[in-house]
């Protein structure tokens, strides 16, 4: 029988869990691109987790499928970013074979445990068995409590209902780490366009968000635009933070490019 960290998705998880379980942050790549190559370079580089996004991405859930292909091919599953808090899309991203699922705008104790239900099978959830892959792969059709000791359930806090109640959140089990989307928590919050680093009180309202996770023992996960966000997060208390997106770092990378070729004389 094979083990849930002998498959492609239960390795990946796997990873994530081995850092926090030292108290070690997880750095990754955000993707918006539908592209299966794009995925497949992401996947086979050293970043510790990718999130593929299909809310504010370009991937929607015809795209999944193949960019998964692509990326397990690499030897990665990657987290993905549902687009609502609905069973359906996230036990499709489950069946698919996400290795953790990303609920956006968890506001509420129901609506966590609802998402974390979602990615386990009864007793413990009410995911519904469809084993998309059991034709194709021997890690593709796990018994179900193979499946449901991999599957991790990370929920997105990025409103002013989801601060008010998260010690709730972060009591509900099967919630494995809680997420900020700093852009919608700002807004959320009445602070607009606003930022850590120019607000501090955007700034004093992230760090509460970390630190209720840390004192519940619950992972604190940041979208951060950059290595330099990224990094300051990780000092304090952060577990799971991206440091680029895929999108941004090729615009930046012709950038450069084009500017090393205006440095040298060869443009104008």
């Amino acid at each position: 029988m094979t083990a849930p960290q002998h498959h492609v998705a239960g390795r990946s998880a796997a990873v994530l869990r081995e850092r926090w379980a030292q108290d070690l942050p997880a750095f990754g790549v955000w993707s918006v691109l539908a592209d299966p190559v794009v995925a497949e370079l992401l996947a086979a580089g050293p970043a510790d987790f990718v999130v593929v996004d299909l809310q504010h991405g370009l991937a929607t859930f015809s795209e999944l499928p193949s960019m998964l292909q692509a990326m397990r091919a690499a030897g990665r599953a990657p987290v993905v970013r549902v687009p609502w808090n609905e069973p359906a899309a996230i036990m499709r991203a489950c069946d698919t074979g996400a290795a953790a699922v990303l609920v956006p705008m968890v506001n509420s104790a129901a609506d966590a445990r609802a998402a974390a239900q979602a990615c386990r099978f009864p007793p413990a959830g009410g995911r519904s068995w469809g084993p998309m892959w059991g034709d194709v792969r021997p890690d593709g059709a796990l018994p179900p409590d193979q499946q449901d000791d991999a599957a991790m359930c990370l929920v997105m806090v990025e409103t002013q209902a989801g601060v008010d109640a998260l010690e709730q959140i972060v009591a509900v089990p099967g919630v494995d780490g809680v997420f900020i989307g700093p852009n919608d928590l700002a807004l959320g919050c009445g602070f607009g366009r606003a930022t850590y680093r120019d607000s501090p009180e955007v700034d004093a309202l992230v760090q509460r968000v970390v630190d209720t996770c840390l004192d519940a023992g619950v992972v604190a996960g940041l979208y951060c635009s950059d290595p330099e966000m990224a990094l300051d997060w990780a000092g304090r208390g952060a577990r799971l933070l991206t440091a680029g997106t895929d999108s941004t770092l090729l615009r930046r990378g012709v950038e450069d490019l084009w500017g090393a070729l205006g440095r040298a004389g060869v443009t104008p």
